[in-house]
């Protein structure tokens, strides 16, 4: 199973995909629940999956642009903003009557889908989640979901998610981060990259520390009885990353590139994968996406660090002409690659211009036009 992805039959959580997931051929909702329905003999199923927007560039475009008002008056999330889509049968969520730390907008797509909430915590047990909740159902209230529909509920209420019919129901749920902020999360921020093959909907460090690929076991005693001083071989990265913040201009470099990827990627990390820079001829059109802002900071070795669209690279261009590249750049017409490098101060890199120029068109900031 995708580590992004979760697969419940009945209440048993599926370990191995087995052909329960949507698949290319399918071609569309309603063949994918017919297969289904068949493949499992009818028993209620969930699927769900984490990172949703992470997947489709369109997709994080569209709810980049929506909820870019909202960080206007309340300000961007110290953490990304979360995209998790939701199908199936299921009687209820499979992890029960929980309370997250998201405020959260949900859309309806296909289906009915019930949503049962309380205000404040139902039962007095020390335990975060219910699954069985029907005690507490007299206190509750609830929101029906159809398609084209969009409901909002605050992060201090507990909720569940039901089946309003027997009929599959599809939903997405944007969640937007209000409570229960950790320091540790920054430091993962700090510490490693998402690798969106290894998503989890949990934290970086899941990316970090390689558990699924080397071992973290602590080496045995030698033949003669010693231990050795060696570092479990899958807690070298982390362990490598902790000592580059001793040095200041490491750190530094460091903080600056999160922090321009977290402005560009406008509240929704991680983002989609950059494609494949494209080799750039003096002829060639570009027109800026005007949705895409490019903003860069030093890199302490006399470089720039620029960002666009949630992605970084370094150019070995000074600031000023980054910035006059960025100027002559123009989302209402296209502009030639030649014009663009006409702009920068005489005697610069033109071919570092073009690869800079490369770069950008690669995060999706720039585009060619015919």
């Amino acid at each position: 199973m995708p580590s992004h992805v979760q697969f419940m039959v009945d209440r048993v959580q599926r370990d191995v995909s087995d052909d329960l997931l949507p698949a290319a051929e399918d071609g569309s909702f309603d063949a994918y629940d017919t297969r289904l329905a068949a493949r499992l003999d009818g028993r209620r199923h969930a699927l769900v999956v984490n990172s949703f927007h992470t997947f489709d560039a369109a997709l994080w475009s569209r709810e980049r642009a929506f909820f870019a008002g909202l960080w206007d008056v309340v300000g961007l999330p110290l953490t990304g903003a979360i995209t998790t889509l939701f199908h199936g049968t299921y009687e209820h969520s499979p992890v029960g009557v929980h309370k997250d730390r998201f405020a959260t907008f949900m859309f309806g797509l296909r289906g009915r889908k019930r949503m049962r909430f309380w205000p404040s915590k139902p039962w007095d047990e020390p335990v975060s989640t219910k699954v069985d909740y029907a005690d507490y159902c007299g206190e509750s209230f609830t929101a029906d979901v159809g398609p084209g529909d969009l409901l909002y509920w605050p992060a201090d209420y507990y909720h569940v998610g039901e089946s309003g019919t027997a009929a599959p129901a599809t939903s997405v749920n944007v969640g937007v981060p209000r409570e229960e902020h950790h320091v540790g999360y920054e430091l993962e921020a700090l510490l490693a990259d998402h690798d969106p093959n290894r998503l989890t909907g949990r934290s970086s460090l899941d990316n970090l520390l390689p558990l699924h690929d080397v071992p973290v076991t602590a080496p045995g005693p030698g033949a003669d009885g010693l231990l050795s001083p060696t570092l479990p071989e899958g807690l070298t990265a982390p362990v490598e990353s902790l000592h580059a913040f001793a040095r200041p201009d490491r750190a530094a470099r460091r903080v600056t590139a999160v922090s321009l990827r977290r402005w560009t990627a406008g509240g929704f990390e991680p983002v989609p994968a950059a494609a494949a820079p494209r080799p750039l001829g003096d002829g060639e059109l570009l027109r800026a996406d005007p949705r895409a802002h490019i903003f860069w900071g030093t890199d302490g070795d006399g470089g720039t660090l620029c960002a666009a669209n949630g992605h970084h690279t370094r150019t070995p261009l000074k600031h000023r002409d980054v910035r006059r590249l960025s100027r002559a750049l123009d989302a209402t017409r296209p502009v030639t690659v030649a014009v663009l490098l006409e702009a920068l101060s005489p005697g610069v890199q033109r071919e570092a211009a073009r690869a800079l120029l490369q770069q950008l068109e690669s995060f999706g900031a720039l585009h060619r036009e015919p």
